[in-house]
C-alpha cells in the first residue's frame, strides 16, 4: 500500500507540467474563440479612429475643421485696442475745473478793484512774457513812471502823483495781469496733459481746448481795453480819461463766459460720476426731469440766466461811463422818477448830422440813460426771480420739482435780494470801493446760482446713455443671481 501511494505521487509530479501546458493552450484557444471585453474595447477604439480618419477627408469635415481653426485663431488673437478717449472724464479734471472757476471768480473781483482804484492804466505797454516781472531797479521804475506821465490820466487826474504813489497803482495792475497769466498757464498745460493721458472724453477735450482759446482771447481783450484809455482822442476834449465802455463790457463778458464754461463743465463731470455710482436712482431722477410740468420751469431758468447776463453787461456800461456817480437817490432820478426826455435822448451823443444814431448812441453812451437802463434791468431781474420762486410752488410744478432744484430756486431769491441791497448801497454812498467790488462779486454769484439751477434741471443725454448701458449690463447678472437664490 505504501509502495502504491508513492508511485501515484511520482506519476502526478510527472504529469502536472503537461496539464499546465495544456491548460495554457486551452486558454489561448478560448481567447481566440471568444475575445475579452477589454479586447473588444480596443478594437472599437481602433475602428473609431479609422472612421474618423476616413470621415475627415470629406468636404464637410474639411469645412468644419477650417471653421474650428478660425475660431481658435480668434480666441487666441489679441483683444481689440481700447478707444483713445474714455467714456467718462476723470473726477480729478472736475476738481481742477472748479478750482479754475474759483480763480476766475477771484480775478473778476480783483479786476473790479483795479478799475475802481484807477490802477488799470498804470502799465502802458503789453508785454505778455517780459512783463511778468515788475521793475527791479530804480532806473526801471523811473522809466515806467515816465511812460505813465505821458498818458492822459496822469495829465488830467494825477498830475501831483509821485513815484511812491505810482508804485501802488502799478502793483495793482501788475498783480492783475500776473494773475491772468497764472490762470492761462495753469489751464493750458493741464489741458494738454489730461488729453494726452486719456483722462477726458472727446466732448470734454473739445471743451477744454475751447476754454484755453477763450483765456488767450481774454488776455488780448484786456490789452485792447487798456489801450483805449491811453489816448485822448476817444472822447470829447476835457472829459474824464477812461477806457472804452464797450471794451470794458467785452472784457467783463468774456470773463463771465469763461467762468460759466468752467463751472458747468466741472459740475457735469461730478454729475456723471454720481449717476454711474447709483444708476437706478439716476434713472429715476432723469425720468422725473422729463415731466411735462417742468418744461416751462426749465425754459424760464434759461431766460432768467440770459436776463442776468444782460444786466451784468449794462452794469459794465455804467462802470465804464462812471454813471453811478450821478443820480444817487433810490426811487428818483433828479426831480422825478426818470430824468427829462431831453436829457435821455440828447443829440450831443450823435455822430451823424441827420441824427440817425440818436437812440442807440444814447442807450450806450449817455450816462443818464445807461443808469436808467441798469435800474430797469435790475428791477426786472429781481421781479423775474420772485416770479420763478412763486411758479415753482404752484400746481403740478410743486409736485414734480426735484428737491435740489427747489433749494436752488430758494438760493436765487437770497442772492438776488442781496445783490439789490448791494446795488442800492453802492448808489447811495456814491460808489465806495468795497461796496462796488462786492456788488460786482454779487452779480457773478447770482449768475452762478442761475447756472446751477439750470444745470440741475438739464437732462444730460450722454449721461443717460451711460446709465442705461450700465443697467443693461447689470440686468443679466441680477437675473442669474436671482435664479441661484431660487435654486
Amino acid at each position: 500500500m505504501a509502495l502504491f501511494q508513492t508511485g501515484l505521487r511520482r506519476a502526478a509530479a510527472q504529469l502536472s507540467p503537461c496539464f499546465a501546458r495544456s491548460g495554457q493552450s486551452l486558454q489561448r484557444q478560448l481567447a481566440l474563440a471568444s475575445p475579452s471585453p477589454l479586447s473588444k474595447l480596443a478594437k472599437l477604439q481602433k475602428a473609431c479612429r479609422t472612421f474618423t480618419t476616413a470621415e475627415s477627408q470629406s468636404p464637410m469635415s474639411l469645412l468644419g475643421d477650417k471653421l474650428l481653426a478660425q475660431n481658435a485663431l480668434k480666441a487666441n488673437a489679441k483683444p481689440p485696442k481700447a478707444p483713445f478717449f474714455p467714456e467718462t472724464t476723470d473726477k480729478k479734471v472736475g476738481y481742477w475745473l472748479l478750482g479754475s472757476a474759483v480763480s476766475v471768480f477771484g480775478i473778476v473781483v480783483f479786476g473790479g478793484l483795479t478799475r475802481l482804484t484807477e490802477s488799470g492804466l498804470s502799465i502802458t505797454e503789453w508785454r505778455p512774457v517780459t512783463g511778468s516781472l515788475p521793475p527791479l531797479s530804480q532806473a526801471q521804475w523811473e522809466s515806467e513812471f515816465e511812460k505813465y506821465r505821458a498818458s492822459p490820466e496822469f495829465k488830467l487826474i494825477n498830475p501831483h502823483m509821485d513815484l511812491s504813489e505810482f508804485k501802488k497803482i502799478y502793483y495793482m495792475e501788475w498783480t492783475h495781469r500776473l494773475w491772468g497769466r497764472v490762470i492761462g498757464m495753469s489751464f493750458v498745460l493741464p489741458t494738454v496733459y489730461f488729453i494726452a493721458r486719456r483722462r477726458v472724453t472727446p466732448r470734454m477735450a473739445a471743451t477744454l481746448v475751447g476754454i484755453s482759446g477763450l483765456i488767450g482771447f481774454q488776455g488780448f481783450i484786456g490789452w485792447w481795453m487798456v489801450k483805449s484809455g491811453l489816448k485822448d482822442d476817444l472822447f470829447a476834449p476835457g472829459s474824464h480819461p477812461r477806457v472804452s465802455q464797450y471794451r470794458l463790457a467785452a472784457h467783463l463778458a468774456t470773463a463771465f463766459v469763461c467762468y460759466s464754461w468752467m463751472l458747468l463743465a466741472g459740475l457735469s463731470i461730478f454729475r456723471t460720476h454720481r449717476a454711474l455710482r447709483n444708476p437706478e436712482a439716476a434713472s429715476s431722477a432723469f425720468k422725473a426731469l422729463q415731466s411735462p410740468a417742468l418744461r416751462v420751469l426749465r425754459g424760464s431758468v434759461v431766460a432768467l440766466t440770459a436776463l442776468i447776463f444782460t444786466t451784468v453787461l449794462s452794469g459794465a456800461l455804467v462802470a465804464g461811463l462812471d454813471a453811478g456817480l450821478i443820480y444817487n437817490d433810490v426811487f428818483s432820478m433828479g426831480n422825478g422818477i426818470v430824468p427829462p426826455t431831453s436829457e435821455l435822448w440828447d443829440k450831443f451823443y450823435c455822430r451823424k448830422e441827420d441824427g440817425s444814431d440818436l437812440w442807440w448812441r444814447n442807450l450806450l453812451e449817455n450816462p443818464s440813460l445807461v443808469q436808467l437802463d441798469h435800474r430797469i434791468l435790475a428791477t426786472t431781474t429781481l421781479t423775474a426771480v420772485l416770479a420763478l420762486f412763486a411758479y415753482s410752488r404752484t400746481g403740478r410744478v410743486k409736485v414734480a420739482i426735484p428737491k435740489d432744484v427747489r433749494k436752488g430756486v430758494n438760493g436765487l431769491v437770497h442772492l438776488a435780494s442781496l445783490q439789490v441791497a448791494l446795488g442800492i448801497s453802492t448808489l447811495i454812498y456814491i460808489v465806495p470801493v468795497p461796496l462796488a467790488a462786492a456788488h460786482q462779486a454779487g452779480a457773478l454769484a447770482l449768475l452762478t446760482g442761475a447756472l446751477i439751477v439750470g444745470q440741475r434741471l438739464r437732462i444730460p443725454r450722454s449721461t443717460m446713455a451711460l446709465v442705461q448701458r450700465k443697467l443693461l449690463k447689470r440686468a443679466p447678472v441680477e437675473r442669474l443671481s436671482g435664479a441661484i437664490r431660487r435654486v
